[in-house]
């Protein structure tokens, strides 16, 4: 049998969810495709997906081979780009994951002009305010915010951003401006409960200060806990790409510029540095160079 087809055919089953979809996708039919994958499992001698009438879903020695799967037919399309022009148009699919409100605001627009400059690219977005594990849940490139945990990963940074203190100025008017993380403590705060109970740490001469706010507000998502501030509900606590359009537009202004905790590291994280198709480096290099305001 053809086993890079066998692979190739692999990969597009796991990723596409159903042997009907992997066949669209390969121009084949499906009875060749459900040939095609029993016999590469025979080849194997393992099962590859668990399959019932209305599911398709890997079994755990198919996630370990379908990354194995992707290496090979990474570094065969390496081996083919080194006797080719690298100015030739990338073409295939790609999966971006990036936090929810951070990809919103900057990722998904950058990706969209990826697209459009791209014709022969399909990009799939992954937007979740939790940690992807990329290897597991199928996804080439990642943009995260703080320090790289995973050492299995590479990163690049491509900027900062900071966790700003704000108010609107009518707010500012009516209570006044605080002058120490400690009056956080006896003023009004818009909380988000899905995130960490304290602000902080603030710098407070070379000491790390954390406070557990109060105040008659919280939310589970940003942006409404943004907007409450901005129309004068109190004291918020977010990063400064989630309230700079109410900067910009005076509507907040932030306070304790000289207590601010260190700045948060924004990465594209993704794995094999070596085995990277073309596809996914041309875009790790766009979305670098798409970011270029953070790097201030």
């Amino acid at each position: 049998m053809d086993k890079l087809r066998a692979m190739q055919a692999f990969i597009h089953i796991a990723e596409e969810g159903s042997l009907t979809a992997a066949a669209r996708v390969m121009e084949s039919s499906l009875p060749a495709m459900v040939r095609t994958l029993a016999g590469f499992e025979a080849q194997l001698g393992v099962r590859l997906f668990n399959r019932t009438t209305r599911r398709i879903s890997l079994t755990e020695e198919g996630r370990r081979h379908l990354e194995s799967c992707r290496q090979v037919l990474a570094a065969l399309a390496d081996a083919e780009a080194a006797l080719t022009a690298e100015a030739a148009e990338p073409a295939g699919h790609l999966t971006i994951t990036a936090p929810m409100l951070f990809g919103q605001m900057h990722v998904a627009p950058a990706v969209t002009r990826f697209v459009q400059q791209h014709e022969k690219m399909r990009c799939s977005m992954v937007l979740l305010d939790r940690v992807v594990n990329l290897l597991e849940e199928g996804i080439d490139v990642g943009i995260r915010i703080g320090e790289p945990e995973d050492s299995s990963l590479v990163a690049q940074n491509v900027g900062h951003i900071r966790r700003l203190v704000v108010a609107s100025p009518a707010w500012l008017r009516r209570h006044g401006v605080p002058r120490h993380p400690k009056d956080l403590l006896k003023a009004n705060c818009v909380r988000v409960t899905d995130h960490t109970p304290t602000w902080g740490p603030f710098n407070d001469q070379g000491r790390q200060l954390r406070l557990a706010v109060s105040g008659n507000l919280e939310f589970n998502q940003i942006a409404p806990a943004v907007a409450a501030c901005a129309a004068g509900a109190g004291l918020g606590s977010f990063f400064s790409y989630q309230v700079a359009p109410f900067l910009r537009s005076r509507q907040l202004r932030t306070v304790l510029e000289d207590f601010e905790p260190p700045r948060h590291p924004i990465n594209v994280v993704y794995p094999h540095a070596r085995l990277l198709p073309m596809r996914t480096r041309v875009f790790i290099e766009w979305i670098k160079k798409e970011l270029q305001e953070f790097q201030s």
